[in-house]
């Protein structure tokens, strides 16, 4: 049965209405990014703006740092920390929604140059210190810095390698300081390194054991709350499309 004329304009005009509907609910959300998952957001945000209408605004930098900004007001939403104590944190001083906070990846060190030969499958570089720098994000600020303090240490060598440790502000650096030769090699996050499952260069995955496990939990912070878009990308961060991203990223979780 054929429509007429009116009840064809009267679904337009429905389909029109349930599209400006849509953009008239869709909403804004500002994101502090751990640096090193900026890759994997950028991808995760697309898709989810494409999905749901809504906006991402995404800072990225080291969780300390982000920690302070968001102590001093700073109006992020979500929180996408490199570590879980940070969003334990502020829920703890109130500071974000009790109940919101869950891992959504779980990060992976490397040990990288973008060198072949330089980094050795063993990590035995380390001990062997054939090098003039060695770069690591400020383990003050940076949960991947941390791991890699915490893997010299339970390899003796800190020590002995301390002087030639070249300090980044945030694990991006770390990983520029490495890829533009400043330092030879460095502790970087698998997924600033893994293209198409391969690693560029030299690597070493640093076992898992050496270090302390690096969850990096999502947490809604308190200008979230009740706020759509915020509440929706935290969803979504648990759905099947963003963690087929996530692991393909070189995350686990």
């Amino acid at each position: 049965m054929k429509l007429s004329s009116l009840s064809r304009r009267a679904c337009l005009l429905a389909a029109a209405t349930l599209v400006l509907s849509a953009h008239a609910q869709a909403d804004e959300v500002s994101v502090a990014v751990a640096a090193n998952f900026t890759a994997p957001m950028q991808k995760i945000a697309a898709a989810f703006e494409k999905e749901t209408g809504h906006k991402v605004v995404a800072s990225f930098g080291s969780t300390g740092k982000f920690y302070a900004q968001i102590k001093n007001g700073a109006p992020f939403e979500v929180l996408l920390a490199a570590d879980d104590e940070t969003p334990a944190k502020l829920v703890k001083e109130g500071a974000a929604i009790t109940g919101s906070q869950f891992t959504y990846a779980v990060g992976k060190l490397v040990l990288w140059s973008p060198k072949p030969g330089v980094v050795d499958g063993a990590g035995e570089v380390l001990k062997k210190g054939v090098f003039e720098h060695l770069a690591l994000a400020n383990p003050k600020l940076a949960p991947y810095g941390a791991a890699g303090i915490d893997t010299m240490k339970a390899l003796g060598v800190y020590a002995a390698i301390e002087p030639k440790v070249v300090m980044a502000e945030n694990i991006t650096q770390a990983y520029q300081f490495v890829s533009s030769g400043n330092a030879q090699l460095g502790f970087v996050a698998l997924s600033q390194v893994l293209k198409d499952d391969k690693i560029d260069g030299s690597a070493w995955l640093v076992p898992a054991n050496l270090y302390q496990p690096i969850r990096q939990d999502a947490v809604l912070l308190s200008p979230g709350k009740a706020k759509p878009a915020a509440e929706a990308l935290l969803k979504y961060l648990k759905s099947d499309a963003a963690r087929a991203v996530i692991k393909s990223s070189g995350y686990s979780f």
